[in-house]
């Protein structure tokens, strides 16, 4: 399989602060990566550097065959399909969701002058309906539920057929309920052989979708571990990454963790 995302020493440092520390990671075709971390681990500054919005301070990045830095990124960036909150922060409330999705192919939010041809149109009805959400195709962005803008967001990062997937927390505010249908959804997408490589961060085991392959663990910006998840995804590594002693369980395809208790003599 051949790589579509290499960081080699990749470190991202504002001011003071280093955000991310020498990060190297390798993402091939057809991975499905989980990047676990608490908060301030870096998780979404190594996401902007995989979606080719922010430049490495030091070391090297490759994306997709390119080398950052050395490429347009704005031809890059089509090739890539980014959900996050910030995303959705700068969506216009009253965009239409047809409209939201298949804009994607001109990676613009919020409808112009573009016009879009029958091929567009039915690639984007194709993907509401895969993320379950066709009958919100005529509802406004501003109007959907929280668990609805996630689907919607994820078939709009789908709409040019990337070749890298990049969901940052998807399930972040959503309820029990909604959370279950997303991960449901982003398994069926983690078995679909035809699925671009995906990284998807959270805070959370019980965010990671069945079928995802290997994971990455971060802590203060440096890497704690990263491999196959199932080898690697072990009470003593999660514990590491989150400075606390963990309890990890899994079960029928799914991770549950929690803290460890203390035995009283």
């Amino acid at each position: 399989m051949s790589a579509v995302l290499e960081l080699a020493e990749a470190t991202v440092r504002r001011g003071q602060a280093t955000l991310i520390d020498r990060i190297t990671w390798v993402v091939k075709d057809g991975e499905r990566w989980v990047v676990l971390g608490a908060n301030g681990a870096g998780k979404t500054t190594l996401l902007q550097v995989a979606a080719a919005q922010l430049y490495p301070t030091s070391g090297a990045v490759g994306i997709l065959g390119e080398l950052l830095g050395t490429v347009d990124v704005f031809e890059l960036r089509p090739r890539i399909g980014v959900s996050s909150a910030a995303v959705a922060e700068r969506i216009p409330r009253d965009e239409k969701v047809r409209d939201l999705v298949v804009s994607a192919s001109y990676a613009v939010l919020g409808r112009w002058r573009e016009e879009y041809d029958d091929v567009d149109h039915q690639r984007a009805e194709s993907l509401l309906r895969e993320l379950g959400v066709t009958h919100l195709a005529d509802r406004v962005f501003g109007t959907l539920s929280e668990g609805e803008r996630k689907r919607v967001q994820i078939a709009r990062s789908l709409m040019t057929d990337p070749e890298l997937l990049l969901l940052d927390e998807p399930a972040a505010g959503l309820d029990l309920g909604g959370r279950e249908d997303l991960v449901s959804t982003l398994s069926v997408l983690a078995y679909d052989p035809d699925s671009p490589a995906t990284v998807l961060v959270t805070h959370h085991v019980e965010e990671i979708p069945p079928g995802f392959t290997h994971v990455l663990m971060l802590r203060d910006g440096a890497v704690v571990d990263a491999g196959p998840i199932m080898e690697t995804l072990t009470p003593e590594s999660l514990s590491a990454t989150f400075g606390m002693p963990l309890q990890l369980e899994h079960d029928d395809g799914r991770w549950a963790a929690r803290r460890r208790r203390r035995h009283v003599s």
